[in-house]
């Protein structure tokens, strides 16, 4: 979230780059400076107010001690009038402080200067590929088709328990599921990341920390009767572990890895480029989040790349890397890389990560601080990435490693699954 302080010092810088993201700030920043001019002239009258009565109710004590009573009642009186005026003055406050939050809740973060402009992801730019992409047999199949021969994943099932987009993975499908989460989480703590088992469900509070909250409210599952959310990532509740904390300096950085399952109310359609696994409400995803000093985090952002590559060249998948546009950036980003996985079967990319830097986006909302060498307090720098999203990953490997006689493993996933091939 934006600070007042700092769209008053860059309004027009910040204007200029919201440009990238088709976003009209003029406006609103107006509209934030004079809810905050508001806000601050209400709170200097009513520091004004409460002080002139501290100062009469001390005054009617020292009148009534030395028996002059009609002044005494005269400033009682004055007294009263100033403690209604004092209880609407409270009122305009909150009522401009909550006016206030919202309106900066609506802006989006401000684009690093290496995002590129564009509207949507035809726009992004392509940074780097890597990977050969197989000739499949004749007779090769989607990830769909091969998951209903071999008994692999059961798509209707799922409809039958839950609705479309909540799979059902059987057998050799779920051992090859489990093994990609832990070889996933090994991949993580070999790096220096912590393992952390986290909730599945957030409150409120958490939502707003990281940002989901107000702008994806319609796209996560609400369970009303407790008002609580499910997680649509873990960067949610790894994340929030240091909402209203104040680190020292030499604890950063902070590195966090977890899995969990992820929910997601996303508008289906229909076609080809949704069946299957490439588009679910329900899916599993190990996910890598960073606490940085602000100085450092560009520099862990292109670690956080690299060790997405490393998985995925052990993985021996073809791969691509995008810098998404500011049209296609996420709300809360300041520069995001999605990682894209080349489908030999269906002849399309799929998404099967996104690293991203906030800068100080999510720590403002989260009151995410450190202390620097001087004593002083700083905002932190927020990072995260998947590493990886499993069902496109999957979907891969079913379409990039079958063969006429089976589905071959990749050979790191061999000792996680026991098996070398399905058929």
């Amino acid at each position: 979230m934006l600070q007042v302080n700092e769209i008053r010092k860059n309004k027009e810088k910040f204007i200029q780059a919201l440009t990238k993201r088709g976003f009209e700030a003029s406006s609103i920043f107006e509209e934030v400076l004079q809810t905050d001019n508001f806000r601050k002239a209400t709170q200097s009258k009513l520091d004004e107010t409460l002080s002139q009565s501290n100062s009469f109710s001390k005054e009617i004590g020292m009148l009534f001690k030395n028996g002059e009573a009609q002044k005494a009642n005269e400033l009682k009186e004055k007294t009263i009038q100033l403690k209604e005026a004092s209880k609407q003055l409270t009122e305009d406050l909150n009522t401009a402080v909550e006016k206030l939050q919202q309106l900066l809740f609506t802006i989006p973060n401000i684009p690093n200067e290496l995002v590129p402009t564009g509207v949507d992801e035809e726009d992004n730019e392509e940074v780097f590929i890597e990977g050969e992409i197989p000739k499949l047999f004749e007779g090769a199949l989607p990830h769909w088709e091969l998951a209903k021969k071999y008994d692999l994943i059961d798509f209707e099932l799922g409809v039958k328990i839950t609705g479309a987009g909540f799979p059902v993975y059987k057998g050799k499908g779920a051992r090859l599921q489990r093994a990609l989460i832990a070889y996933f989480l090994d991949k993580n703590t070999e790096a220096g990341y912590t393992e952390y088992q986290v909730p599945h469900l957030v409150n409120e509070a958490s939502g707003f920390g990281t940002g989901q909250l107000p702008d994806k409210e319609g796209q996560m599952y609400h369970c009303g009767v407790d008002d609580l959310y499910l997680i649509p990532t873990a960067e949610v509740p790894v994340t929030n572990m240091f909402r209203n904390d104040i680190r020292t300096h030499n604890e950063l950085p902070i590195l966090c890895t977890g899995y969990t399952p992820c929910f997601r109310r996303e508008a289906g359609s229909y076609g080809a480029h949704v069946r299957g696994l490439n588009r679910l409400h329900q899916f599993d995803k190990v996910e890598i989040v960073r606490i940085e000093k602000p100085e450092n985090s560009y520099t862990a952002l292109t670690q956080m790349v690299t060790h997405v590559k490393d998985i995925l060249r052990e993985l021996k998948l073809p791969y691509r890397i995008l810098r998404l546009c500011g049209g296609d950036l996420g709300f809360t980003s300041a520069l995001t890389y999605d990682f894209e996985v080349f489908s030999t079967a269906q002849d399309r990319w799929l998404e099967i990560s996104s690293v991203s830097n906030f800068e100080t986006f999510q720590a403002t909302r989260l009151k995410l601080r450190y202390k620097d060498e001087d004593g002083k307090n700083k905002f932190a720098h927020t990072l995260n990435g998947s590493s990886l999203a499993l069902p496109r990953v999957l979907a891969g490997i079913l379409e990039n490693y079958q063969t006429p006689e089976g589905i071959k493993i990749p050979e790191v996933l061999v000792p996680y699954c026991g098996f070398d091939i399905i058929n």
